[in-house]
């Protein structure tokens, strides 16, 4: 029985040596060549003294060879930590530092990032950089990886321990790292791999990086049956034409994104105007996908199935629902489904008591692909997470979603937004994400963003931002009295602004404390 994801690798391998595992700008790995790459990864770590449960950064591009260390890592007990090689060095050295992060597999391209971060961390190996005189770490470079023998290391990696953790941001500006086990990364690939009809055949795109949890399901579901990998280049993300052009070239038979990718591809890219009869499932996650621009894709690709995929970083995916086609004056949001097979949901109000039927509240989840818990986090832990009574003195450990939901006679749930998105205004209870999806419903807007802003009083005022679609002229004014007609006065928001675009964060998603820290300073400097 498999246990772990370097266990799936070995036994896919042996099934499918020859297939392509891993494809990135026309070059690519076969599973026999990652699996035989990755044994010696692992061999050189342990001889550099890596231990089982150790964390090893990560800290490169994409490439053939980082999907290399993340086996390697792995292979060798450890659990790996994707690090955005863009971010800033001061968030570099928060993970570093949290995760207790001595070995970092990196490339020459980090290598002044790498040295600045090291004045402030403790890392004993460096493997990816030339070795330097006075070097505070010891550098092995790269091809030092093809000196170790290929067998398979002798170490026993079982389901309970670390594959990865994953850091996402904090409400305090810390990071906070998402524990993940082989068994709770495992049962999500497997799970995919069967609910979407994976084969060996199949082409599944890679568009989130690593540092995000939806690469998870391109990288180990594909490896579940033998499927390749398509690592998309991070360059072709800011270009949706020539994505769209990849996806065709390269027969993309799966792809999975936030859903401001598709919106990109079919509004900039000229996704139909491509011949995709590769293409038949089209999954997204993140974020909600406005209906209106669903719908629209949906027209374009009409021999492509859509899948809505939920679930935070902390539960991997639980819940899923396939889109039927979405009536034309239908504005409400699609469902985000029904619970993933094993998983438990719980809806509660403010006490932690069950609601009823039909009533919104808070969804809390449990299951084999929840998260182990965030690391090195006990404080944060006791809070995420609540302990519910069974019969004969046992408990059941449920993870707080923070997202309102509400559960339909279909047996799918309707999402509300995020708890944390409510706010008191003028001693008004508002839903932040409520007013963002109206504003989506204007004609001329593209893309909404809603957000909080404190005031004078120490209360909260609202304010938004808004892009218009292509060739559309819309004014602050007129999207006010569309609100207007649409929701109580006291959500309507104070100002919008009109932006050429978002701010996004690395994973895609819409950056609003972002627009708040600008819209501070801009009052700041107007004051």
């Amino acid at each position: 029985m498999i246990a772990s994801l370097p266990q799936l690798l070995d036994q896919t391998t042996g099934r499918y040596p020859d297939h392509e595992a891993i494809r990135f700008k026309g070059e690519s790995l076969s599973y026999a060549e990652l699996q035989q790459q990755a044994n010696r990864l692992a061999g050189l770590l342990i001889e550099q003294g890596v231990q089982r449960g150790d964390r090893v950064g990560l800290y490169m591009k994409k490439s053939l060879s980082a999907v290399v260390a993340l086996y390697g890592i792995m292979k060798a007990g450890a659990a790996y930590v994707p690090i955005d090689p863009f971010m800033p060095v001061a968030r570099l050295k928060q993970i570093v530092a949290d995760g207790d992060i001595r070995c970092l597999i990196t490339e020459n391209s980090q290598e002044k990032q790498v040295y600045e971060a090291a004045e402030e961390s403790d890392f004993s190996v460096v493997l990816g950089l030339e070795p330097q005189p006075g070097s505070p770490f010891h550098c092995l470079p790269w091809p030092a990886v093809a000196q170790v023998e290929a067998g398979r290391p002798a170490v026993q990696v079982t389901a309970g321990d670390l594959a990865y953790i994953l850091y996402t941001s904090g409400s305090t500006g810390i990071p906070k790292g998402v524990a993940h086990s082989h068994a709770s990364a495992l049962h999500f690939a497997l799970w995919a791999a069967a609910e979407y009809g994976l084969q060996a055949d199949d082409r599944l795109s890679n568009h989130a990086p690593f540092h995000f949890d939806l690469s998870t399901f391109d990288l180990y579901s594909a490896a579940a049956v033998g499927a390749t990998c398509v690592l998309v280049p991070e360059f072709l993300t800011k270009f949706p034409t020539t994505l769209a052009k990849w996806i065709a070239e390269e027969g993309i038979s799966v792809w999975y994104s936030v859903p401001y990718a598709l919106i990109q591809l079919m509004e900039k890219g000229q996704l139909g105007t491509q011949e995709l009869p590769a293409l038949r499932w089209i999954l997204f996650a993140g974020e909600a996908f406005p209906v209106k621009h669903l719908r629209q894709l949906m027209a374009l690709l009409p021999a492509a199935r859509f899948s809505n995929l939920y679930g935070p970083t902390e539960t991997n995916v639980c819940t899923y629902y396939h889109v039927v086609p979405i009536a034309a004056n239908e504005t409400q949001g699609i469902p985000i489904g029904r619970p993933c097979p094993n998983m438990e949901m719980l809806v509660v109000d403010e006490e932690d008591r069950p609601v009823k039927a039909g009533e919104v509240g808070e969804l809390l989840v449990s299951g084999p692909t929840v998260m182990r818990g965030y690391w090195n986090r006990p404080a944060l832990n006791a809070r995420a997470f609540l302990r519910w009574p069974r019969p004969g003195g046992q408990a059941d450990l449920f993870y707080r979603t923070g997202d309102l939901v509400r559960l339909l006679p279909s047996g799918d749930y309707q999402h509300f937004g995020r708890k944390d998105r409510q706010i008191k205004t003028r001693g008004y209870r508002v839903e932040l994400d409520e007013i963002e999806t109206t504003l989506l419903t204007q004609e001329g807007v593209a893309e909404a963003a809603v957000y909080p802003l404190a005031d004078e009083n120490g209360s909260q005022i609202i304010a938004g931002a808004v892009v218009a679609k292509a060739g559309t002229a819309v004014t602050d004014m007129e999207l006010l009295k569309y609100l207007a007609a649409k929701l109580p006065a006291y959500s309507l928001p104070s100002q919008i602004e009109l932006l050429p675009r978002l701010p996004r964060t690395s994973t895609g998603k819409v950056d609003r404390r972002a627009l708040q820290g600008r819209r501070v300073e801009l009052i700041g400097v107007g004051g």
